[in-house]
């Protein structure tokens, strides 16, 4: 009986997270965050999608605090967890991005293109990335 309420109290711990998340509560979903990804770890029997998914948004409440090696490694951590999840490598490529390493985001940014052709976001960073590294080289920068 314990092997299925490990699972469904951790399931329980990152809705809230989430929940926590939504309403703004950023300090309160990392913790929450941070609990799940601890008891997922631990038990290894979490799904990668959750584990991604908790990582990716513990990295989120990271980046708005501009802790964005910190964030990275949260998203690292996700795209280890699912990598057809194509959110953390936007995310990441969006900190490389701002850190000026173009390449590393160019990289991200097609590979979340890759896994959702669809993805809007992605679309425009990777074209205002490769404008953008293209004017760094044009002024030798």
């Amino acid at each position: 009986m314990e092997d299925h309420t490990q699972p469904q109290e951790s399931k329980l711990v990152l809705n809230k997270a989430n929940n926590e998340f939504n309403g703004n509560n950023f300090d309160r979903a990392e913790e929450l965050y941070t609990q799940f990804i601890n008891n997922c770890t631990k038990s290894r029997e979490c799904d990668g999608k959750d584990l991604a998914t908790a990582y990716n948004n513990r990295g989120q409440v990271k980046y708005f605090r501009v802790d964005f090696y910190e964030a990275m490694d949260d998203y690292t951590a996700a795209i280890e967890a699912h990598s057809q999840f194509e959110v953390p490598y936007y995310n990441r490529g969006l900190i490389r991005y701002r850190l000026g390493y173009f390449q590393d985001a160019e990289r991200d940014f097609r590979k979340a293109l890759e896994i959702n052709a669809d993805f809007e976001d992605a679309k425009q960073s990777l074209h205002q990335t490769i404008v953008d590294c293209e004017e760094k080289l044009t002024k030798g920068y």
